[in-house]
């Protein structure tokens, strides 16, 4: 419970500096959800109309859901040429607060990312695409929504573990893996004559909010945070920050 106290009081901490800073934040994460909510919306708006199982709409989500958990400041946009994560990392290291504090906080951070990018992220979906409104009801889609953002707190916590435990440009990489990772994915989905993100319209259609894949994946995604904290707090202790 401590933890969790002191987690929450260096999150609002965060608030409470420079507010052009935090406005410009917003603005920048308004644009960028804009965009990959209008383009994810043109593509899959098409793919539910035609029932077609293509692999297009599978990639765009797996790959574009985790990025729903990070914050789209400042730091973030410069982790590859500043090593902006690690210098981060140093200077909270400095500060008597154990590790357990700064990955509590970095998991807040997450929710709330989460929770913003995401409504804005769907909602846009939603009001562009003609046949999403024509096939879900709000409940319904509300289900889809979260089935997905579970899959994000899924990959969100090996994006946590990348990013307290290597370098901005080896972040770099390992993310354009993920990226290629998710490629495949939907590539041998598509193969085998499957579709992730229609099977998840089904499912959202038939069972609403009490669809299974969604508090199923809800549970895989708090479970796979929890355990690569756990993992991540153990490797902090040996990372040579100089």
């Amino acid at each position: 419970m401590r933890t969790l106290k002191d987690s929450w009081f260096m999150l609002r901490s965060d608030f409470r500096g420079d507010k052009l800073k935090i406005l410009g934040t917003l603005v920048i994460t308004v644009v960028f959800m804009s965009y990959l909510g209008g383009l994810t919306s043109l593509i899959a708006n098409d793919v539910l109309g035609e029932q077609d199982r293509t692999m297009l709409a599978d990639f765009l989500f797996l790959s574009f859901i985790p990025l729903l958990g990070l914050t789209f400041s400042r730091r973030s946009m410069k982790y590859w040429s500043e090593d902006s994560y690690t210098k981060m990392l140093v200077y909270l290291r400095t500060l008597p607060i154990p590790a357990a504090v700064i990955l509590s906080r970095r998991k807040l951070q997450g929710v709330g990312s989460f929770t913003l990018n995401g409504t804005l992220f769907f909602v846009i979906i939603y009001l562009l695409g003609e046949n999403f409104r024509a096939e879900l009801a709000v409940p319904s889609y509300i289900a889809f929504a979260i089935t997905w953002l579970g899959f994000g707190f899924m990959v969100s916590g090996l994006y946590i573990f990348i990013e307290y435990l290597f370098s901005g440009k080896a972040y770099l990489w390992l993310t354009l893996l993920i990226v290629v990772l998710s490629w495949a994915t939907s590539f041998l989905v598509t193969l085998g004559g499957g579709s992730l993100f229609l099977y998840s319209i089904s499912y959202s259609k038939e069972w609403g909010l009490l669809s299974p894949i969604m508090w199923g994946s809800l549970l895989l995604g708090t479970i796979s945070v929890q355990l690569f904290s756990k993992w991540t707090i153990h490797r902090l202790k040996s990372r040579n920050l100089v």
